[in-house]
């Protein structure tokens, strides 16, 4: 699996994906983990700049199952989406990040041995190193358990934060690995979509896809 990442000028995020330089890339659709004839559509943008990363994930959805979780909670036990990336391909380490319909946060650098793993939270995550993200919903209010027709998350990850990891920051012809995930508690078992399939978990960083950036 493999993503040709196009160059843009850097732009406001605003949640919704209004920026024009979006119109410049293609939709990349998330298939279900496992079969699941009811899951909604879910599909996702992603673009780099001289700055960093941009992501947009569009997600159908019937419900906003979510609690009231604050930033760095353990957001994947609600909906939320989820962005991986590993900048070099030979270490077992990379960058998740977790956005939640109600805008919470939760950024991570993973250090994966063997399939035991665990996440580290950034130090000074302040300033040019925040990441900036928004959602917005459709087809009702952004609230807890709210019926809705679907959501959108988009982030701005600043190469400012990924600083010491390896090939930062991005340029023409490099590739890095990465995976775009979305979890969606509306029913039980929850319902998982990702971008590079076939997976077991999440963490699966072999089967990761390849960003290639233009």
């Amino acid at each position: 699996m493999e993503m040709i990442v196009r160059r843009s000028d850097d732009f406001d995020v605003t949640g919704d994906g209004a920026a024009a330089a979006w119109t410049t890339t293609d939709w990349q659709i998330l298939q279900p983990t496992r079969p699941n004839p009811t899951a909604c559509a879910t599909r996702a943008k992603v673009l780099y700049s001289a700055t960093g990363i941009y992501v947009l994930v569009d997600c159908e959805d019937r419900t906003l199952t979510c609690t009231d979780l604050r930033d760095h909670d353990d957001l994947w036990t609600e909906d939320v989406v989820e962005v991986f990336l590993q900048s070099d391909g030979a270490l077992p380490l990379y960058f998740e990040y977790e956005l939640s319909p109600l805008g919470r946060e939760l950024p991570l650098l993973v250090s994966n041995t063997g399939g035991t793993f665990y996440g580290w939270s950034p130090w000074h995550y302040e300033g040019a190193r925040l990441v900036r993200k928004a959602t917005a919903v459709r087809g009702g209010p952004r609230r807890p358990g709210a019926t809705v027709e679907g959501w959108t998350a988009e982030m701005f990850i600043p190469f400012a934060l990924l600083r010491g990891l390896p090939n930062i920051p991005a340029a023409s012809g490099m590739r890095w690995r990465a995976n775009l995930y979305r979890i969606d508690h509306d029913a039980r078992p929850a319902t998982s979509w990702a971008w590079a399939v076939p997976i077991q978990k999440f963490h699966d960083y072999e089967k990761f896809g390849t960003l290639l950036f233009e």
